[in-house]
């Protein structure tokens, strides 16, 4: 490069000292130091100038093959967006329809657990009326064999000192004593087996509660999109549990 400049210098050297025309603005140069000088200009241009010259001639070529790449490739990419979408969306619906089939045969599973529940709380429900009836009666049937015993014994007494009027005085309120408690007695076993009736009851109650609340909140869970899976572990931890932990308890 510096011997370019440096033959333009004297280019303009040899115009400025060059002998003018008469009559005209032109002048006299010496041709062949004025050929020469532009063949060492021309030597002494870097080659990149022409490569530069090159790449100018062919921009427009090359910006429509860019422009081309460009828009295949977005267009690439659009495509591969597409095929991404859809087989998300293919998967999501995949697995909507597994978690409502998988909803469904735990609803069903908790429908059938709870039914099992109810038959079985009902069966103890009833064995227990039955085994306090049971009691209950025979505990009358013994009060009223004590108060008819303790009434022939009190006859006998009475007929064997119906003399005496103290003994048969006696011997009268200890018959009624015998008789009151006896009484007492029934009810009291009465009233303890209505209790215990009534606690077994609750506790039932109790286990129907939790398990209309656990169908209900899956019920919930199914008509929400996209919603939480059902928390089986939760049911199974707070339904069957219970009862068989109460059923132990009443045995």
């Amino acid at each position: 490069m510096y011997r370019v400049f440096e033959a333009l210098d004297e280019l303009v050297t040899i115009v400025e000292e060059a002998r003018g025309v008469p009559m005209t603005s032109g002048c006299v140069v010496p041709r062949g130091d004025v050929l020469e000088l532009l063949d060492d200009v021309r030597d002494a241009i870097p080659q990149e100038l022409d490569d530069a010259q090159d790449v100018l001639d062919h921009r427009d070529q090359m910006v429509s093959t860019a422009e081309a790449a460009a828009d295949k490739s977005v267009t690439d990419a659009r495509n591969e967006a597409d095929r991404t979408i859809a087989t998300a969306r293919a998967e999501a619906e995949q697995l909507l329809a597994d978690a409502r089939e998988q909803a469904d045969e735990l609803l069903a599973e908790a429908r059938a657990q709870a039914e099992q529940t109810v038959t079985a709380g009902r069966r103890e429900y009833e064995d227990y009326i039955g085994r306090a009836q049971s009691e209950a009666d025979r505990m009358v049937q013994a009060g009223r064999a004590a108060y008819e015993q303790s009434v022939h014994e009190g006859k006998a007494e009475q007929a064997r000192l119906v003399a005496d009027t103290e003994v048969v005085q006696a011997a009268n309120g200890e018959a009624k004593r015998i008789v009151d408690e006896a009484n007492d007695d029934a009810e009291r076993l009465r009233t303890e087996c209505d209790a215990y009736v009534d606690s077994r009851l609750a506790d039932f109650e109790d286990l129907l509660g939790r398990t209309l609340r656990t169908v209900g909140k899956g019920r919930q869970q199914l008509r929400s999109p996209m919603g939480a899976p059902f928390d089986y572990e939760e049911w199974h931890a707070g339904g069957p549990g219970v009862s068989q932990n109460g059923g132990n308890g009443g045995r």
